[in-house]
């Protein structure tokens, strides 16, 4: 089994980082030219009300838990507590408005979520399956943030059968701040503990629905040593003639990482598929070669 990265480093790759919360620090790596919005300047009265506090209604096919009960009334009792309205404006922009927010920076949030787990068990699968459920039931993306957090904290209490959980949640809300997560430490960590999940990436790759494919070409990413090359290669040629940029990136930085590995495999692999690359993909592949 591949180790597990901290939770609290980066993945590699990005030479900055985006300046609003995401779980754990992630690097601009995926984003690409994304703007970094500066702060905004604060009216004399609040946009609009800070989002209800409580937690959601339990949508009838996520599991009994009396631990998610728990975690989800402290949740969302203390989030919209410390929320910031003119920061969620910000943090909308910054992220395309792919969700609404909160507005409760990085180290706030983690302040806060050691503070919602106090003294609370080790979940079981079933646990982690419900906090991420409902978490991600919420519209607020500093919900989603804490269950990708959550898991990757747990993905090792969890067996093969919850990959069906973790396709849930790369296909809901989907953008690259949650699913690179999903992808590297969740999704990933399961294929370590049980390499016949492989046959499942090897469906995912081929899915239309292009966050799943990223999430099958990024699931080695901290294998190292580990990493199934043949696959890896495969995978990249299987999607280099897409031409969404998130796919092609996410060539690159597959390659990229593995190059910190097998730096003669990935400068062989692309110098005998350059003309089936695109040049986003040669160029992340080869940035540290």
């Amino acid at each position: 089994m591949c180790a597990m990265s901290d939770p609290g480093r980066p993945l590699p790759g990005g030479p900055g980082q985006p300046p609003y919360p995401v779980p754990g620090p992630l690097p601009d790596e995926a984003s690409g030219s994304l703007p970094r919005v500066g702060p905004a300047p604060v009216p004399d009265e609040a946009p609009g009300p800070l989002p209800r506090v409580g937690p959601a209604p339990v949508p009838g096919d996520v599991p009994d838990s009396g631990l998610a009960d728990t975690v989800l009334t402290r949740l969302t009792t203390l989030y919209p507590a410390a929320g910031n309205p003119f920061r969620a404006q910000e943090m909308v922009a910054y992220m395309k408005g792919v969700a609404p927010f909160l507005g409760i920076r990085s180290p706030e949030r983690r302040a806060l979520s050691r503070a919602v787990l106090d003294g609370t068990p080790r979940p079981t699968e079933d646990d982690c399956a419900a906090v991420a459920l409902r978490c991600f039931a919420l519209p607020e993306r500093e919900y989603h943030y804490f269950a990708v957090d959550y898991l990757r904290r747990h993905v090792k209490r969890c067996s093969s059968g919850f990959l069906p959980v973790a396709r849930r949640l790369v296909t809901t809300v989907s953008w690259w701040d949650t699913v690179d997560h999903l992808a590297a430490h969740v999704v990933g960590g399961l294929v370590a503990a049980d390499p016949a999940l492989g046959s499942e990436m090897d469906r995912w790759i081929d899915d239309e629905d292009p966050w799943i494919a990223r999430t099958a070409l990024l699931h080695q990413l901290r294998f190292k040593e580990a990493t199934d090359a043949d696959r890896l290669f495969a995978y990249c040629l299987r999607r280099a003639a897409d031409t969404d940029f998130f796919l092609r990136k996410a060539i690159g930085w597959s390659l990229r990482e593995y190059a910190r590995t097998a730096p003669g495999e990935v400068r062989a692999f692309v110098d005998g598929h350059r003309p089936l690359l695109s040049p986003l993909s040669v160029r992340e592949a080869l940035k540290h070669l």
